[in-house]
């Protein structure tokens, strides 16, 4: 078990240091274990170098099998041992980029005020990853791209994406009356883990238009999105969760809303397995406790 946990942490840290601090080993010992394993598997699971760690392809096709067995291997023995009322250990989230900062006041302080002895790993990333294969507890994603297989458990209200400027960049450069008109503005373009732009999807009565708008700035956050539209470098396409306050003040003013659409919200997912690990467990328990105490249905009320 040790071998295995420590071949994991090597693979998700892509270093045998970084695999030692996580673990609280030595560098020695965490070296010692891979090589150990290797000699008896008669396999080589690392490429090493005095720069970087990496997964030979027998590596990563092991990784992949035991991965799923080892955290269920795992779930077991909490379930066994751990009381229902007591979780313990780390709880491994995976989420979008931005998501952790809506849900840390509402969602994971609470849990962390509640269950002292927790630590909370939050990972946050735009690309679509196996959490099962990756070793998270559970992933926070749009409800749309939550696979089928998964238990989900809603996070959010509907929402909208809202074409938003301040209102100077709007004196000075007109209002869209149609989104034919963002043609002529500069953008702030939402840059991809796969490295292209994010589209702009904007519907009215059947009618879908996918917009290509000339970008001024590309970035990968949406907070640094949000500062590039505040200071007036164009036109903005952004989640009504992360300007809520900006909309109230009217620091940005949304246009072309009839043709921004509501689509399915926020999903907090985990595998369907039989045993639900207490750390878990005792999260979704927090988010259910939430919606009676607010008498609504999100943990992220905005939208």
């Amino acid at each position: 078990m040790t071998e295995l946990e420590v071949v994991l942490a090597v693979t998700r840290c892509s270093s045998f240091r970084g695999a030692a601090r996580e673990l609280n080993m030595s560098t020695t010992a965490v070296s010692s274990a891979v090589a150990g394993l290797e000699a008896r598997l008669q396999v080589r699971l690392f490429n090493r170098s005095t720069r970087s760690v990496a997964l030979t392809d027998a590596g990563r096709r092991y990784v992949e099998r035991i991965t799923p067995a080892l955290a269920e291997i795992q779930r077991a023995n909490e379930e066994a041992a751990t009381e229902p009322d007591a979780p313990s250990g780390t709880l491994r989230i995976n989420a979008p980029q931005g998501v952790a900062t809506l849900l840390l006041e509402p969602l994971f302080s609470q849990y962390a005020q509640r269950y002292p002895q927790m630590r909370i790993d939050i990972v946050s990333e735009s690309r679509s990853i196996d959490i099962v294969a990756e070793g998270f507890d559970a992933g926070i994603r749009l409800a749309e791209f939550v696979p089928q297989d998964m238990i989900a458990v809603p996070l959010s209200r509907d929402t909208r994406m809202l074409v938003v400027a301040t209102p100077d960049y709007l004196e000075r450069n007109g209002t869209p009356r149609h989104p034919r008109d963002l043609l002529k503005h500069q953008s702030i373009g939402m840059r991809m883990s796969h490295g292209g732009l994010y589209h702009w999807e904007l519907e009215r009565k059947g009618q879908k238009l996918q917009m290509d708008l000339p970008v001024r700035m590309a970035l990968n956050e949406t907070p640094a999105i949000k500062q590039a539209v505040l200071q007036g470098l164009g036109i903005g396409f952004i989640s009504e969760w992360f300007i809520e306050q900006e909309l109230t003040s009217g620091a940005l003013v949304p246009v072309l809303v009839p043709w921004c659409q509501p689509f399915a919200g926020l999903r907090l997912y985990y595998p369907g397995r039989r045993f639900v690990p207490a750390r878990l467990r005792a999260l979704i328990e927090l988010i259910h406790g939430l919606r009676l105490a607010t008498g609504r249905s999100p943990v992220i009320q905005a939208g």
